[in-house]
């Protein structure tokens, strides 16, 4: 029986982030992937309100997730909690804003490098560099997230005032199971 492309790159990453891998090299593994494969349409389930995070697979080392964004649906600017993450575009086109704390640590929050990605294209983030925000560009998109271990909350910042409130994170399906 052969595997699916997906499976092969949960091995893939698993395997590499034993290894302690390089995040170049994961990135090309889910540069490739995004480039080449399709059957990440069977996580790709779209929900009214907010995008969706619909997990492909996770272990104590890493997370895998398809997240599915209407026209508008926007993240709130947020950190990783220390987390390495990775966004590859599978379909359309994503915009990333970076963000960062004013000196002093309080008041407004500091725009930074604003980006546009399309099919193929990896970002990187990590709290060292940025807090962000995501959202498609033009219509729905489509982005595959790799979170070096399991993040189940974040900080969520206001961008006027930089007030901090913390979100627990939720799975919207898992293995393509919507969830309640």
């Amino acid at each position: 029986m052969t595997s699916s492309p997906l499976s092969l790159l949960l091995r893939d990453i698993q395997s590499s982030l034993c290894s302690d891998a390089r995040g170049a090299d994961l990135a090309l593994l889910l540069e490739r992937y995004a480039r080449e494969q399709e059957d990440w349409r069977d996580f790709a389930l779209f929900r009214e309100g907010c995008y969706a995070r619909n997990l492909v697979g996770a272990t104590e080392l890493f997370e895998l997730l398809v997240l599915c964004w209407q026209p508008g649906q926007v993240s709130p600017i947020h950190d990783h909690q220390g987390q390495r993450c990775w966004m590859a575009v599978l379909e359309g086109c994503v915009r990333e804003n970076h963000f960062r704390l004013p000196a002093g640590g309080s008041g407004p929050l500091v725009p930074g490098r604003s980006q546009v990605f399309s099919r193929g294209a990896v970002a990187y983030i990590h709290d060292d560099i940025a807090l962000h925000d995501i959202g498609p560009e033009q219509g729905a998109g489509v982005t595959l997230h790799l979170y070096s271990r399991p993040i189940r909350e974040c900080r969520i910042f206001d961008r006027e005032t930089g007030a901090v409130t913390r979100r627990g994170l939720v799975y919207h399906s898992i293995d393509g199971v919507p969830q309640p």
